[in-house]
């Protein structure tokens, strides 16, 4: 399934992360595109749905297989995420939807224990402001 990471960086360059509901584990916004919604849009629709913010998308910062993710009610996917560097431009971040128990901004050296591997791997891909994401997409 084709999904988004939106990795949004503040001035100070911290990242905002969700706390989800179906498994109580921070994580970074993500979504997948509703159909005919170019990748970008999708990333600035899921900050503003998740989270309550408004980003400005910076640069894909690349694209990934994620591993089999089983759901608590069952279902399995796998996802093929095109990542986003995006900049905090307003909105106070709060809980907008059923999706998460809280959001908020941490620094890159205080992230959560609880992250998945692939997603700290990911965020660290998007932290630089200038990389180049032509050499950050997945086998």
């Amino acid at each position: 399934m084709p999904g988004v990471f939106v990795a949004i960086f503040d001035d100070a360059g911290r990242v905002l992360l969700g706390k989800r509901a179906d498994n109580g584990r921070w994580a970074p916004i993500s979504g997948i595109s509703e159909p005919g919604e170019p990748p970008a849009v999708t990333a600035v629709r899921e900050a503003r749905e998740e989270a309550g913010v408004e980003v400005v998308v910076e640069r894909v910062s690349g694209v990934y297989a994620s591993p089999l993710i089983e759901y608590p009610n069952g279902d399995v996917a796998r996802y093929t995420t095109t990542a986003f560097r995006c900049r905090y431009v307003s909105g106070e971040p709060r809980v907008s939807d059923d999706e998460s128990l809280d959001v908020r901004f941490f620094p890159m050296d205080a992230l959560p224990d609880e992250l998945r591997p692939d997603h700290v791997r990911m965020l660290n891909d998007a932290a630089e402001p200038g990389a180049n994401s032509a050499a950050r997409f997945d086998r």
